[in-house]
């Protein structure tokens, strides 16, 4: 029987940040098709004590944990050439890990998650090999450039260059190349060297419907008594969730509490930076860091917010409040790739006013803001489900099934 080699830059356990959940499901899906065999990084010593949970999926895998620091990595890459995003990601044992599976095992395919790891794919491979890329990274460092000052601007603006012809190269290579949404795979194709013409195809991120059930789920005691409450969730060392925290903190909640002077916004998620904490206090925000359970965080909010302004992809945390049954205020860039109808399933705003005046709209007339949760949990049961997304996966592996079509230039 074939088997599949994946490869990821990040444990998928726990399940618990969106390109996490992504990889999780992905793998999941893959070992309930064929023996798999894993090479992945830890970022730290509680992604290491995953380990289990891994071993409990892959039929063998290679864990290394990171150690390389981004300041070491950016030295090493200017000095050959390459991406810092590539060299961070550059190690002896995954790489011997992998010779010795594919010389060792009857492997047909490999899946390949996060741009980063794609510097393993071995010349030669006779099999297929599927690249999820997820979102276009260096459209992604192209606009933290446009955004950043001098010198740091030169740098993000020498790794999206470096990147983009990386992610050609790869493309070339590859069997398919898998981006998150439409507008991501057509990104891709635009971005592509001239004469690349590879397969790409949308694969979109799914949610866990039974898991993110409103039925029974308490509010967080600390969004008891006083509100209305307005909640972001996700990774808060992430440069564009924290850039959309401080936007929504000094920019929208002032105007927010000119009308409800006890309204709450709540920063849900591990890892805040120092300007993310510095945010504590500030216009009626609350930084609560790692919590144990997102949920209740999400069932006490009136409204769940996602201002981006960076956005790549799918944002989970747009589909957990959806299936959450909550009122979701997104601007465009978060709400890309999510075909829920604005004002139906889902309300779109661009820009500090705007966003403060759909909150306004939505806390002051609660019947409308519930009928706009119902219809997105409904809109995720119907849409969402991982395993009606992931189903293109059996035939682009080689293992059984029809692929997916290709999406259109």
């Amino acid at each position: 029987m074939s088997e599949v080699l994946f490869l990821a830059h990040r444990i998928p356990f726990p399940p618990d940040r969106g390109d996490k959940i992504r990889s999780c499901h992905v793998l999941r899906h893959i070992a309930a098709l064929a023996p798999i065999h894993v090479a992945c990084f830890a970022d730290d010593e509680g992604d290491m004590g995953h380990e289990p949970d891994l071993a409990a999926v892959a039929k063998s895998h290679c864990l290394v944990r990171r150690a390389r620091s981004l300041k070491l990595a950016g030295v090493e890459a200017l000095a050959t050439g390459k991406p810092v995003s590539l060299t961070a990601f550059a190690d002896k044992a995954i790489a011997a890990y992998v010779a010795r599976v594919l010389a060792e095992r009857p492997i047909g395919a490999i899946y390949v998650f996060s741009g980063q790891m794609a510097q393993y794919i071995p010349d030669g491979f006779a099999g297929r090999v599927v690249m999820d890329f997820v979102d276009v990274d260096s459209a992604k460092f192209e606009a933290y450039a446009a955004q950043a000052r001098f010198p740091v601007s030169q740098m993000y603006a020498r790794e999206a260059r470096l990147l983009s012809r990386f992610e050609s190269d790869v493309a070339r290579r590859v069997h398919a190349s898998l981006l998150v949404t439409n507008e991501e795979a057509a990104l891709f194709r635009e971005r592509m060297t001239p004469g690349v013409e590879p397969q790409v195809i949308a694969l979109g991120n799914g949610i866990d419907t039974e898991f993110f059930d409103p039925e029974g789920m308490p509010a967080a005691p600390e969004m008891v008594g006083e509100g209305p409450h307005l909640t972001f969730t996700g990774q808060m060392d992430y440069p564009p969730n924290v850039a959309a925290v401080e936007m929504f903190a000094r920019q929208v909640m002032p105007q927010i509490r000119s009308v409800f002077p006890q309204a709450r916004f709540n920063v849900v998620g591990r890892a805040p930076t120092l300007a993310v904490r510095s945010l504590e206090g500030v216009n009626g925000t609350h930084v609560t860091g790692a919590v144990i359970d997102v949920r209740p965080w999400i069932a006490g909010a009136d409204l769940i917010v996602a201002p981006l302004t960076i956005a790549r992809g799918v944002q989970n945390k747009v589909l957990e409040a959806m299936a959450m049954a909550r009122p979701v205020l997104a601007t465009p860039e978060a709400a890309t790739g999510i075909p829920a109808r604005d004002g139906h399933e889902i309300v779109v705003a661009a820009g500090a006013d705007a966003l403060a005046k759909q909150a306004l709209s939505l806390l002051h007339d609660k019947v409308r803001a519930a009928t706009i949760g119902q219809s997105a949990r409904a809109f995720v049961l119907e849409k969402c489900g991982w395993a009606g997304v992931l189903a293109p996966l059996a035939g682009l592996l080689g293992l059984t099934g029809p692929e997916a079509p290709r999406v259109a230039a």
